[in-house]
């Protein structure tokens, strides 16, 4: 580990002479790339060097206390002695944690999807709910929310909804999102009280650009119909709803969301983009680790990954076996109290080579 730091410290120092270079200047595509480069080493080196001055602090205080003498100074120096060693240990772990692999997909924005399972309008309900809460997560961390298309039903439920969201880091949290969610309740339409068990499942995609994913124009079909759900007058009246369907793969995605048959058919493209996106990037994972039965939160979408329970304010991550009982904080978009531990095990199992949640 400390022979690659010394490689990221020779090659942080040669970024900031290139930086300082006129010729580069010039060039403020490469100037941006390179300042680009030298910003994510930044950290890396930062925190190398706090442990290095750790280390010498350590080692200083050892020296001291084999020369003195008097027995109190000797325990007031060993006592720091021992809380330096902590820091260091702290800080090789987060030093271990910076260099884990990083997933390509981090800083890419989010394709958000959330379908009803089995309950029944009380699963469409918490689809609704899930769905406000990812919003107002995305609004905390100034991410833009936009609804690509989305059916309701007649309580204000939902029985699906895709959206993407737009952000710094979007998909490097919200990945640990996909699998299967249960809801345990008593239902608005429960009379007697009863707690009745749900389900909803959640995909998280990396948007893909065009030049992630080629769509060849000869394999999709597109077909227009108007839109059945509620909306303006126009929304309603014209063949504005836009069907796309991959030939090669038989991915189908519909828009309906807008007026315009055109902003339907690039929202369906941008959600049809990031499916195939989505699809290569599982088969490639497929060949690369055929068995991963024994590894704990795959991502795989029929895996249960956690349960809400509202009459115990109960929210529970099968996967880390992690329980707060803060679930109406949670349910207000305040989740780092659930992702950061979940962020914190899946780059601990990428140190020891497993791999990466939500690839």
């Amino acid at each position: 580990m400390f022979g690659r730091l010394e490689s990221v410290v020779q090659k942080f120092q040669k970024l900031e002479e290139e930086l300082g270079n006129p010729d580069l200047l010039a060039n403020q595509k490469e100037y941006q790339q390179v300042a680009r480069e030298r910003s994510e080493l930044a950290p890396i080196v930062e925190k190398y060097a706090l442990y290095k001055n750790l280390k010498n602090q350590v080692l200083e205080n050892q020296g001291l206390f084999e020369r003195e003498e008097d027995a109190d100074m000797r325990e007031l120096i060993r006592e720091e002695i021992v809380s330096l060693k902590e820091q260091l240990d702290a800080t090789e772990e987060e030093i271990k944690l910076m260099l884990a692999p990083k997933d390509p997909n981090d800083d890419k924005n989010v394709i958000l999807e959330i379908r009803a399972g089995t309950g029944g309008e009380e699963a469409a309900l918490f689809v609704s709910d899930l769905f406000r809460m990812y919003s107002r997560y995305a609004e905390l961390r100034r991410w833009k929310v936009e609804i690509l298309d989305a059916h309701q039903t007649g309580i204000g439920g939902l029985k699906e909804i895709i959206a993407s969201i737009n952000g710094k880091g979007a998909y490097s949290r919200l990945k640990y999102e996909r699998g299967v969610h249960r809801v345990q309740r008593i239902p608005v339409t429960e009379s007697q009280g009863r707690i009745h068990t749900s389900a909803v499942t959640v995909a998280v995609l990396p948007e893909a650009a065009e030049v992630d994913v080629f769509i060849d124009p000869n394999d999709i079909r597109v077909d227009v119909f108007r839109s059945s759900g509620p909306g303006g007058q126009s929304v309603n009246t014209t063949d504005s709803a836009v069907r796309i369907t991959h030939i090669p793969t038989g991915l189908v995605v519909t828009c309906q969301d807008e007026k315009s048959q055109h902003k339907n058919k690039a929202k369906a493209l941008k959600v049809l983009r990031a499916r195939l996106l989505d699809t290569m990037q599982r088969e490639q994972e497929a060949k690369i680790a055929q068995d991963r039965k024994s590894q704990v939160g795959t991502g795989d979408r029929s895996e249960r990954i956690r349960t809400y329970n509202f009459p115990q304010n109960r929210v529970s991550d099968h996967r880390i076996n992690l329980t707060l009982y803060k679930l109406d904080v949670i349910m207000t978009g305040m989740m780092d109290d659930l992702i950061d531990p979940l962020a914190t095990y899946f780059q601990a199992e990428a140190l020891r080579g497993a791999p990466p949640q939500g690839t």
